[in-house]
């Protein structure tokens, strides 16, 4: 398949159990676009397909800059539909945190708290128009540059709420991993919240590395027991804020009660945090490669280092 519509196929970007996303150019406007087509194997689904066609909707419904936006829809030759969106060119905050696992030249709290805080507030758009994400991980995180920083674009709405109502799917669809407790748990009438917990995840995740609770053996683990703190590693921090620590373990409270009302709410902090931590200079802010280089002179000789997985293992578990 070399085009599809008028779009000239490029390569595929990503393929998930429901859809294949492909890179194309619109020779019209002569952009490059994506393209998301429904996998062969649920083409005759009509809940499946319903339920994709809704995203499609849903999303060109929504026209903000914090949501991938959609331009097309369409049908192939086979009878698979496919909607056009937005291609955005800085790859997922799964790539971010793929080189943070990976070395911990990588590692950027900074960053963190920034690309944490844009999630929080894209997530807070789907909120407004009534619409839980239920799926918020970092592959479905989208990143593209603006004034010189990450700017977060919000993608992948096919577990939403108000399609899975309208589908049939069963309330523990999403990623374990990041998944909020009551949303594991099968809970009826859950609400933003569980995005809020998610985007937390995502951003302990971004801190340390690793995803703040272990699932062992799938969601069933989540879903029967409290979930135990997954051991991480990072470099050297000095003065870690106390309001960081408050914030991640309120927002990663089982209870959804104990946790920011809102996304924006979520966002307004972590902006708040990461602000004072660029204002009181290298002498109180965690080290960073953000923006080429580390800042120097972190070892204030009044703060105690830790690392930032002790700090939050112990404070999570206090």
């Amino acid at each position: 398949m070399e085009a599809i519509g008028r779009y000239q196929l490029r390569h595929r970007l990503g393929a998930g159990a429901f859809a294949t996303v492909w890179l194309a150019h619109d020779p019209d406007l002569a952009v490059p676009v994506a393209v998301k087509v429904l996998a062969d194997n649920w083409s005759a689904d009509l809940d499946i397909r319903q339920r994709f066609l809704a995203e499609a909707r849903l999303l060109r419904r929504l026209s903000d800059d914090r949501v991938v936006r959609v331009h097309d829809l369409g049908e192939l030759p086979d009878g698979r539909p496919y909607f056009v969106m937005d291609y955005v060119d800085g790859g997922t905050v799964a790539d971010v945190l793929k080189a943070v696992v990976a070395s911990d030249e990588a590692r950027d709290p900074l960053r963190a708290l920034a690309i944490g805080a844009d999630a929080a507030r894209g997530l807070h758009v789907l909120h407004e128009h009534g619409v839980v994400h239920r799926d918020v991980k970092p592959g479905n995180l989208l990143l593209t540059q603006r004034d010189g920083r990450d700017h977060v674009v919000i993608a992948d709405l096919g577990m939403a709420k108000a399609l899975a109502e309208s589908s049939g799917l069963t309330v523990t669809a999403g990623t374990p991993a990041y998944m909020a407790p009551e949303q594991a748990h099968g809970a009826k009438g859950f609400d933003e919240r569980a995005d809020v917990y998610a985007a937390a995840a995502v951003t302990y995740a971004l801190l340390t590395g690793t995803a703040p609770y272990a699932v062992d053996g799938g969601l069933l683990s989540i879903a029967t027991r409290d979930p135990k703190l997954s051991p991480a590693a990072v470099g050297p921090v000095a003065g870690t804020p106390r309001e960081l620590d408050e914030l991640l373990r309120s927002a990663l409270a089982h209870d959804p009660a104990r946790r920011p009302r809102t996304a924006l709410e979520l966002a307004d902090r972590l902006d708040g945090i990461r602000h004072r931590l660029e204002s009181e200079g290298p002498g109180a802010a965690p080290a960073t490669t953000w923006g080429g280089g580390a800042l120097a002179g972190l070892a204030a000789a009044t703060f105690t280092v830790f690392t930032l997985a002790t700090w939050l293992t112990l404070r999570l578990l206090g």
